[in-house]
């Protein structure tokens, strides 16, 4: 029991910075063409216990969650559009994360970056 207890309170604990690095607001990139911008805000909130809770693309993110391994910090989530689920896939990389979003019901994979 006592084993579980501090089990427990450590997966409760604040994340490692290089995790809370991915807090906050990004201006995620969906251009199309490179003169023709087009961006759109995400906001992500990495929680104690793995979970992303936050907003993309105008919609609630729905089911998310991080995992660090190494060096490397990602969330994956679902959004929709009210039609259908968005899957999201992304990285911090350096300043910057890089992700791909599936949307299946309208047969598209999108490749994104964004920036604060």
């Amino acid at each position: 029991m006592l084993l579980a207890a501090l089990a427990l309170s450590g997966a409760l604990s604040t994340p490692p910075a290089d995790v809370l690095a991915m807090n906050g607001r990004w201006s995620v990139d969906l251009s199309v063409k490179a003169d023709e911008p087009y961006i759109k805000a995400m906001n992500l909130a990495l929680q104690p216990d793995g979970s992303v809770t936050g907003d993309f693309y105008d919609s609630t993110i729905e089911a998310g969650r991080w995992k660090k391994k190494g060096e490397r910090v990602c969330v994956s989530f679902r959004t929709t559009d009210g039609k259908g689920p968005y899957h999201t896939a992304a990285c911090l990389t350096g300043a910057t994360i890089q992700g791909q979003t599936w949307a299946e019901h309208r047969n598209f994979v999108f490749l994104w970056s964004a920036a604060r």
